[in-house]
């Protein structure tokens, strides 16, 4: 499965993380926010770090932020109960 088929995947008011497309796709979870920076898809900015921090995006943290905001509670760059929100495949 490619990964803008997993992105595709992730329900309303959940995310996933890095780690977790990488374990599915067999790969690190460098080469993941790698390829998500040049070739962003929908729901690209509903992968996060796996201890709920928000980073890097192709169209800056700050519009990632302002995305995220629309369906999280974020406190100090961190979703907040993200483990609840979390989506695994």
């Amino acid at each position: 499965m490619k990964l803008h088929q997993l992105l595709q995947k992730i329900p309303k008011n959940k995310l996933t993380t890095y780690k977790l497309l990488a374990l599915k796709l067999k790969t690190h979870p460098r080469a993941i926010g790698k390829l998500l920076n040049t070739y962003p898809s929908k729901n690209c900015y509903k992968v996060i770090r796996s201890n709920g921090h928000i980073s890097g995006y192709k169209y800056g943290t700050k519009t990632k932020t302002k995305l995220l905001k629309k369906e999280f509670k974020i406190k100090n760059n961190k979703i907040l109960n993200f483990q609840k929100h979390l989506h695994k495949f």
